[in-house]
């Protein structure tokens, strides 16, 4: 029901599906953003919950009671038999409290890093999935044009034999061409099910609408010469700097541990009718004997934890920086790659075919050399079109590192309604 729901709000008008709007799909369908949603909101929870002082502690008993003699099991007769009820509090210090709910207050920033990281892999995911599936129906557009010029070509070799203007040499190189054709057009059409089927992973039924032109993959969100200052601020990077904060408030509580917390006792003790009744004042606190093997051992293990957290955040930051740099170099190839085709290759193969099948027509040349050009001008384009869809597989991977529809606003503002 939900998938259908944002298949009706996006496809009112009947439009095909852009890119943007297959993002936006999978975003409202995804359960592991509201899964994350839910997580966030137990770790505020847990947060105030941490901040308060222990629950008192009732304590009720008898103290006392005879088991042999006259008065054995009475609670009134002997004057040492008291019925006494009472309650105590423990008194955690207050920097205790606060670290405490800081830890998980920094939990709920980090899993909030974490939902942005997931909805910029979402949107990452859909856009690769959108894009393969957009190229291999271009791909096999691609075919039913060459498939329609092969028929042509089949039908005037077929004209010329009967003719006796051709030789059966060249009716059956032309058919052989033709079935050539049609065999790789239906391997791509098995491509473009299996591209839809992936589609359809992220946005369910709308993977079957039909899909908008390709996006503008000259340019990404991201400088090139200044990857590592915005890979700074990449969602998984800052889930680890929140890693690095939880790690610090468990280190300062473990600081704060050093010091006991005490607690306050007061009882209440009845007695038999002749006897006096008692109140009784008591106060508790641990003692830290051994603090060099126990507190100070828990702080120095946190300290550890706070320069392992630190460590990781550096390195996953290096990690995505050469991995980053090495997708940014890749893409600004691939481009100029593509360039040349278009302002080469292309322009030629087609006129290589042009001057073949004019020189065919004028008696100077056979049906195999025109069918040898347009396989040559078929591989060209098809070249071509897989440098399309590698551009736009690494254009993703780029522009998509950081969310880009808005999730991560999305839960900043839930962050401040919680």
């Amino acid at each position: 029901m939900l998938g259908l729901a944002c298949v009706n709000s996006v496809f009112a008008a009947g439009d095909a599906l852009t890119l943007e709007q297959a993002q936006r799909i999978a975003l409202e369908r995804s359960r592991k953003l509201a899964a994350q949603d839910h997580a966030a909101s137990a770790s505020r929870d847990m947060a105030a919950a941490a901040g308060q002082l222990p629950d008192p502690v009732l304590k009720v008993g008898i103290d006392n009671l005879p088991v042999e003699g006259p008065d054995r099991y009475s609670i009134a007769r002997d004057s040492m038999t008291m019925r006494r009820i009472g309650v105590m509090q423990e008194f955690t210090r207050a920097d205790k409290r606060h670290w405490r709910a800081e830890r998980f207050v920094r939990e709920a920033e980090k899993i909030q890093a974490e939902t942005a990281a997931m909805a910029a892999a979402i949107e990452r995911d859909t856009a690769l999935a959108w894009l393969d599936s957009y190229y291999a129906e271009a791909t096999v557009r691609l075919f039913d044009e060459q498939i329609a010029q092969a028929r042509q070509e089949v039908e005037a070799a077929q004209g010329a034999y009967r003719g006796g203007r051709g030789v059966q040499a060249d009716l059956v190189n032309a058919r052989s061409g033709l079935a050539a054709l049609e065999e790789r057009a239906a391997q791509a059409r098995n491509r473009v099910r299996n591209a839809k089927t992936m589609l359809a992973r992220w946005i369910g039924e709308a993977a079957g609408t039909a899909l908008s032109g390709a996006p503008d993959t000259s340019s990404v969100r991201l400088s090139g010469a200044e990857i590592e200052g915005e890979l700074a601020h990449h969602p998984q990077i800052t889930a680890l700097g929140r890693q690095e904060a939880i790690a610090e408030a468990e280190a300062r509580l473990a600081e704060a541990n050093r010091q006991s917390d005490w607690a306050v006792e007061v009882m209440f003790s009845q007695r038999g009718p002749s006897y006096d009744n008692m109140i009784s004042v008591g106060v508790s606190m641990p003692l830290q004997w051994d603090r060099k093997n126990r507190q100070d051992r828990e702080l120095s293990a946190k300290l550890e934890q706070l320069e392992q957290a630190r460590a990781e955040r550096d390195d996953a930051l290096r990690a995505h920086v050469a991995e980053i740099q090495a997708m940014f170099n890749e893409w600004e190839s691939t481009r100029e790659r593509r360039a040349r085709y278009e302002r080469e290759l292309i322009p030629f193969s087609r006129e290589r075919s042009a001057v073949v099948l004019a020189a065919y027509r004028g008696g100077k040349a056979g049906l195999a050399d025109v069918l040898a050009a347009r396989r040559n001008e078929i591989d060209v384009r098809m070249l071509a079109l897989q440098l399309d869809a590698d551009i736009g597989r690494l254009w993703a991977q780029i522009n998509f590192l950081i969310p880009a529809s808005g999730a991560a606003s999305r839960t900043m503002m839930d962050k401040d309604s919680k």
